[in-house]
């Protein structure tokens, strides 16, 4: 049970992070919340503690090593527990290689496998000298699967799918942490609103085509994955819409 447990969320102000934050506020955990947009998170704060819940939020740049750690403090100096993070913050703003968005790799690499592995960092210790924790990582369907146009947003959720795996290793027996990757396919979300390649705006209608999924389904995955029995490591969640080919 997740009652009275402390849950860090990134990229809380929108998307999966919002409807996880909300999900897991109403199964009684103390939320944690953090993003770039303090307006978003202002607005989210107000609806966990109007329907009674307890919440923290603070500008983060999960980017950012220095506010990765600064958040953490934060959150342990207000309730003296981390028992849960979710690795949520992420883009995805596809293109092919040929056009040379370099830009744009850069910061896919900075927030999608950088921020994850900063955040795990700034709790971990923590995590492992109580010896019990639970760390969510949001992978994707493109962490398994390869996709013309994206090749570097694949390569990034490839790597967040390795690195929950090798977090399990390390910490889940010795430590008693447990480690989640999730896995969503389309999911009706502002991702798509990064992609910048001309090229791709015949890719993006057809998603908006498809009956994705909705934030909420994949916050109803996490809960799960966070509220099974400590004995229980749920490992990998997968969920694709069902008319989703691959």
């Amino acid at each position: 049970m997740i009652q009275g447990k402390v849950a860090i969320i990134t990229g809380a102000s929108s998307g999966i992070g919002y409807a996880t934050a909300l999900k897991l506020s109403k199964a009684g955990a103390k939320i944690a919340i953090g993003a770039r947009r303090v307006d978003k998170l202002e607005e989210l704060a107000k609806q966990i503690t109007d329907n009674g819940g307890e919440v923290y939020f603070q500008k983060l740049d999960v980017t950012k090593r220095e506010e990765c750690d600064n958040f953490a403090k934060a959150v342990l100096e207000k309730w003296n527990s981390i028992d849960i993070l979710v690795n949520n913050a992420g883009l995805m703003p596809l293109s092919f290689f040929k056009s040379l968005k370099v830009d744009e790799w850069d910061r896919m690499v900075d927030v999608n496998i950088k921020g994850v592995l900063y955040m795990a960092g700034s709790v971990i210790t923590h995590m492992k000298e109580k010896k019990s924790g639970h760390i969510v990582n949001l992978s994707s369907v493109a962490g398994r699967i390869v996709f013309p146009a994206g090749s570097v947003y694949c390569a990034t959720k490839h790597a967040v799918a390795a690195f929950s795996e090798g977090l399990r290793q390390e910490f889940s027996v010795r430590s008693n942490i447990r480690i989640t990757s999730i896995e969503p396919g389309v999911v009706d979300t502002e991702l798509n609103n990064t992609i910048t390649d001309e090229s791709l705006k015949g890719f993006v209608e057809n998603t908006k085509k498809m009956q994705a999924l909705q934030a909420e389904d994949i916050a109803n995955a996490i809960h799960y994955a966070v509220d099974s029995p400590d004995y229980v490591n749920v490992n990998e969640i997968l969920i694709r819409p069902t008319t989703q080919e691959r």
